[in-house]
């Protein structure tokens, strides 16, 4: 096999590898076209495993990515949320993530482990490599990578204690939520939520958006239907269903112009986050559902 047969049998995993890290499709995507280049550059006949040498590759190339953008991340206008992906089959980008590991929650959970806790963690409990191949993918020692995931992995367990619900299961629950915005239904709407439900909206500066988290079952009711009502003045609306990052999502476009992808996380039989992404850098390479 060649250098590109073989990377272009391993770039589902390699593209969710970079995506885990870095949570942004674009950044993914530049780090997976320098990734190819070092690739080629490599005697085959020296890789014992290009599978594993490929994830050390574009491991390496995502940390380096995640440590240049890091100041970028800090003065960021607003709640930073990850660029939307699309966890369902029609949707357009090539991957294997699925469920609670690339959920927006669990992302945002991942910002708080220090880029190295970030992809020891991602290799091992997302993509089960073993410990000597990861040792070699962050350059550090199998006994340093053994703390370096216990480490990582009681952070995320004090951050997550109960599994978000799966697409399928909280179908229901979305749908209450639509219908209780539509009509305008607070008290339904408040139904739906949690009592410490949050709302964070990311516009990046670039459009309005909120740029607290808003928090409570009132509170982010009220802003929900405020919301809808300013995007009814706002042009011809389309709204689609899709998946996003492994949740039920709402693609709102006005004059056929995507303008957010919502976001709804539920928890038991309750919504217990709403992330709506507006920022148009992020939106770039969204495909709307048919």
């Amino acid at each position: 096999m060649t250098h590109e047969d073989i990377f272009t049998e391993n770039r589902r995993l390699l593209f969710s590898i970079a995506y885990e890290i870095l949570g942004t499709v674009a950044d993914t995507e530049d780090v997976l076209h320098d990734s190819y280049l070092r690739w080629r550059g490599v005697d085959l006949a020296l890789v014992e495993s290009p599978r594993a040498y490929l994830a050390q590759i574009v491991t390496r190339q995502a940390l380096g990515m995640l440590r240049s953008t890091a100041r970028r991340r800090e003065e960021y206008i607003g709640p930073w949320l990850p660029e939307p992906l699309a966890t369902s089959a029609d949707g357009g980008v090539e991957h294997v993530l699925t469920g609670e590991a690339v959920s927006t929650a669990m992302l945002l959970v991942f910002e708080k482990l220090t880029p190295v806790q970030r992809a020891v963690f991602v290799l091992r409990e997302v993509f089960a490599f073993d410990y000597p191949e990861i040792a070699a993918a962050v350059d550090k020692s199998e006994a340093a990578v053994r703390q370096l995931v216990h480490r990582a992995r009681d952070r995320v367990h004090a951050h997550r204690h109960t599994a978000i619900a799966t697409p399928e299961q909280a179908q229901s629950v979305v749908e209450r939520f639509m219908i209780a915005s539509a009509t305008g239904d607070v008290q339904a709407l408040m139904d739906v939520l949690a009592p410490d439900v949050v709302f964070l909206g990311d516009g990046g500066g670039v459009v309005n958006a909120v740029r607290r988290p808003v928090l409570g079952q009132d509170k982010v009711a009220r802003l929900v239907l405020g919301l809808l009502a300013r995007g009814q003045r706002m042009g011809a609306m389309d709204v689609h269903l899709g998946i996003y990052n492994a949740m039920p999502s709402i693609l709102a476009s006005f004059d056929g112009v995507l303008d957010q992808v919502t976001s709804i996380e539920v928890t038991g039989e309750v919504i217990t986050a709403i992330y709506s992404v507006r920022n148009p850098d992020k939106l770039r390479g969204v495909k709307v559902p048919e």
